[in-house]
C-alpha cells in the first residue's frame, strides 16, 4: 500500500488499478478495509476502526484516493467535494490525438445501470446530467498522447465517456471503445493529484500520486 499522506484526520493512498475503493458485489477485499487494518495495527486500536470514504475511483483507474479518519473530517470533506472546493487533476493516455490540443467538453450523460455504462449526448435528454471537463495535451510518445484533465462535475464514468465521445477512448478501456485491453486489466487513467484545504488544520494540502510502475508507457510519455 502506497501512502501519500497521513495524519489524525485524513489518509491518502495511491490506489492500484486493480483495487476496489469500497466493497461491492464481487466480495473482493476493498482498499477501505486494507486501510482500516493498517490503522488498527499501526496504532494498536481496539475494536472497530473508523474510516470514511470521501470519493471513489473506478476499479480500473489508479491514483490518489482520500479517506477520512474522523467523522468531523468526513462531513467537512463531503461538503468540500459537493461545492467543488477540492481540485482533482487526472492524466489519461489515449491513442487518438484530439482535434484541439486543449479544450472544454460539455455533454449530457445518461447512465445505464444494467450495463454500468454512461452515454454522452450533445443535447439534454431525459434523466441526463450535465458533464463538464477541461483537457490539455501535455505529452506524447510515438503512438500515444497524454492528456491532463480537470473535472468541473463528477459524473459516472465521466472522463472515460466524454473522451470516447470525441473519438479519444482511454487506452485499455474496452467498455468505451479502446481496441485492446491493457496487460494489467486496468485502463490508462490516473488520478494524478489532489489539492484542498485541510478540513481541520486549514493548511493547504497538495498531493501528487506517482504514475503506475507496472506500465512503462507512463514513464515514457509523461512530461
Amino acid at each position: 500500500m502506497n501512502i501519500l499522506y497521513e495524519d489524525n484526520h485524513i489518509i491518502a493512498i495511491n490506489k492500484k488499478s486493480s483495487e476496489l475503493v469500497q466493497g461491492d458485489k464481487t466480495g473482493d477485499k476493498p482498499l477501505s478495509e486494507i486501510v482500516k487494518l493498517y490503522i488498527k495495527e499501526k496504532y494498536n486500536k481496539p475494536g472497530e476502526v473508523y474510516l470514511g470514504v470521501t470519493h471513489r475511483l473506478d476499479r480500473p483507474v489508479s491514483g490518489v484516493v482520500l479517506f477520512a479518519r474522523t467523522s468531523k473530517a468526513l462531513s467537512r470533506l463531503n461538503d468540500m467535494f459537493r461545492t467543488q472546493d477540492i481540485k482533482k487533476t487526472y492524466w489519461a493516455i489515449v491513442q487518438n490525438k484530439p482535434k484541439e490540443t486543449e479544450g472544454r467538453l460539455e455533454h449530457f450523460l445518461v447512465r445505464n445501470q444494467k450495463q454500468n455504462k454512461s452515454y454522452a449526448y450533445d443535447t439534454e435528454k431525459p434523466n441526463s446530467k450535465k458533464a463538464v471537463l477541461t483537457y490539455k495535451l501535455i505529452g506524447a510518445s510515438d503512438r500515444y498522447y497524454l492528456l491532463e484533465i480537470q473535472l468541473e462535475t463528477g459524473r459516472h464514468h465521466q472522463i472515460r465517456c466524454q473522451l470516447s465521445a470525441i473519438g479519444c477512448p482511454i487506452k485499455g478501456d474496452l467498455k468505451y471503445g479502446a481496441p485492446r485491453s491493457n496487460p494489467n486489466g486496468g485502463i490508462s487513467l490516473h488520478a494524478r493529484s489532489i489539492e484542498f484545504v485541510h478540513p481541520v488544520s486549514k493548511e493547504l494540502i497538495s498531493l501528487t500520486a506517482p504514475v503506475p510502475e507496472d506500465d512503462k508507457l507512463w514513464e515514457a510519455i509523461k512530461p
